[in-house]
Parts: structure tokens; C-alpha cells; sequence
């Protein structure tokens, strides 16, 4: 009797089977062959005027056409990474923009923040931090404070001056802004020494290490993608992309002994108040200099 059941159990199972099947079009059963109906990459048509600060990409250059298109292949096809920089571009863009006017740099190097952290507060493996990602000895050579008690490096305002005064006065030195997003990366000495042994005097004909020759590249791909969203197939609405909240800013120039409790008094969280002032990394505020320090505390 057990044999039978099994047996008529397996034949139902076969009949639904085939009755599935049957019901089923070419398309649902076989989706890797149509694929193509519903995902189409394309091959992409470059711009005309791409350029960094208004200093052209020579796409003339095979090479130069080559390694422009790899990024611009990347940032457009890695959909998931490219939707969440639109989005996190929405929050931070409008923090940086005056700030860059301010500072007399140009507006596309708010691409080269990006570029370099992602928005996202975060350490690098080699010890890089803040949304410009500097490296302590770089930070405290141009005035920041840090220490175990605060990091200005984690300050937008504060990093992105020092930033600005980095990018300048490499742009004085090689009389390019290219030149200056290059040395961001690799450091004024190391593009000096190999324009030098290899007699070019611009980014596009030298050889860079791998990182920095991809690095500018980088930097135009995300300005174009992220400027012309729907050309290069992201769909959102305004409601989707992340915003910064609204803060007021309190002065403090004494110690804080608990942050924590402190931030309880503001009538907002540990978490909240850290969020919005990253350069606080204890729960403490030694201030024995009773120096003055600007806090965000955000508006509900």
C-alpha cells in the first residue's frame, strides 16, 4: 500500500509538472535567451566637452579614450553604487558648494570628495579620514586638530578649507588644475618627480601609478554621470535622494565631562548629536585650552 501512494504521489507530482510547463511561455521558462528584451547594455556615446575645471580630456588620444570610457562604463553600470553617490551628491553638494565658492575653488571639485570617500564617514585602510580624507600628518600641517579627543579632519567646513588651500597652491605649482586633482592623490612630489624623469609637463601623457591614473578620470566620470542622471539611465524622484537635516549651531568653549548627557540637555540623543559633529570621537570634551568649538545640534 506505501508503494502505491508514493508511486500515484510521484505521478501527480510529474502531471502538475507538465501542466506548469505547458502554461508557461518560451520567455518565463528560458530567461537567460531573452535577456536581451528586457537588459540592454549599451556601448556609451561620449560627450563633447569633457573636462575638469574647464581644462579638456584630449578623447583625441587613444588611450586617454580608453581609460575616460572605463569609468564612465563603471559608473554607469554599477547601478546600486551609482544610485546611492546620486543620492548622498543631494545631501552633501549643497554643504560644499558655497564652501568651495568661498574658498576659491572650483565647483567641480566637489566630484573629487565624492571620489574620494563617498560621502561616508569612514577610516581608509591606510588611515585616511573625513569626506576629503586626509591623512593625519597632511591634517596637522595645515592646522587641524587631531587627537584621540577630536578630529577635524571629520569637520566639512574646517576640511574642506584645507582642502581648498591644498588643491590651490598645488594649481600654483603646476599651473594646472588637473595636475592639482592628481597630486591629491599621489602628492605634489610624486607627480613632480615623474612629469620631470618622463619630460611631459601635463596628466594625460604621463605614466602615474595605477590608482592615480585612474584617479581624475574618476573624478569627470562621476561629474558627468551625476550631472546627467537620466541620460545614463537612473530613474528617481526628488523624494528619493537623501537630504541633510536642519541644525542651529551653539558655541562651546568649556569642558564637556559626558556628551551623552550633555546631548540629553539639547533634548537629542548620543547618536544624533555624534552624527552631525563626527570630529567628536569621545564622550568627552577635554577643552582644557578652553578653546572654541562650534556643535550642530539638528532641528526637529
Amino acid at each position: 500500500m506505501n508503494k502505491t501512494l508514493r508511486f500515484l504521489s510521484l505521478l501527480c507530482v510529474l502531471i502538475i509538472t507538465v501542466l506548469f510547463y505547458n502554461g508557461k511561455n518560451k520567455s518565463e521558462i528560458d530567461p537567460i535567451k531573452s535577456t536581451h528584451k528586457t537588459y540592454n547594455i549599451k556601448a556609451l556615446k561620449f560627450p563633447k566637452n569633457l573636462n575638469l575645471a574647464g581644462e579638456r580630456v584630449p578623447l583625441e588620444k587613444n588611450d586617454v579614450r580608453e581609460r575616460m570610457d572605463r569609468e564612465l562604463l563603471v559608473n554607469t553600470y554599477w547601478q546600486s553604487n551609482g544610485l546611492l553617490l546620486i543620492k548622498r551628491a543631494n545631501k552633501y553638494f549643497p554643504i560644499l558648494e558655497p564652501l568651495l565658492k568661498k574658498y576659491g575653488l572650483p565647483d567641480d571639485f566637489k566630484y573629487l570628495a565624492l571620489a574620494e570617500s563617498a560621502f561616508i564617514d569612514e577610516t581608509s585602510s591606510v588611515g585616511a579620514a573625513g569626506i576629503w580624507h586626509f591623512m593625519k600628518s597632511t591634517g596637522k600641517e595645515y592646522g587641524l586638530e587631531i587627537n584621540s579627543n577630536v578630529d577635524e579632519r571629520y569637520n566639512i567646513e574646517k576640511s574642506t578649507k584645507v582642502a581648498a588651500e591644498y588643491l590651490i597652491k598645488s594649481k600654483k605649482h603646476f599651473n594646472s588644475w588637473t595636475l592639482a586633482a592628481a597630486s591629491y592623490n599621489a602628492g605634489n612630489y610624486g607627480i613632480s618627480k615623474r612629469l620631470k624623469i618622463q619630460q611631459v609637463d601635463n596628466y594625460y601623457d604621463a605614466i602615474l601609478p595605477d590608482e592615480t591614473e585612474r584617479y581624475v578620470f574618476r573624478i569627470i566620470a562621476l561629474k558627468e554621470v551625476i550631472s546627467n542622471p537620466i541620460k545614463y539611465g537612473f530613474s528617481f524622484d526628488q523624494e528619493d535622494l537623501y537630504t541633510m537635516p536642519k541644525t542651529k549651531t551653539i558655541k562651546v568653549d568649556t569642558t564637556i565631562v559626558n556628551i551623552a548627557s550633555f546631548a540629553r540637555t539639547l533634548g537629542i540623543s548620543y547618536k544624533e548629536l555624534k552624527i552631525h559633529n563626527a570630529w567628536l570621537r569621545e564622550n568627552k570634551l577635554n577643552n582644557k585650552s578652553r578653546k572654541v568649538y562650534e556643535i550642530k545640534i539638528p532641528i526637529h
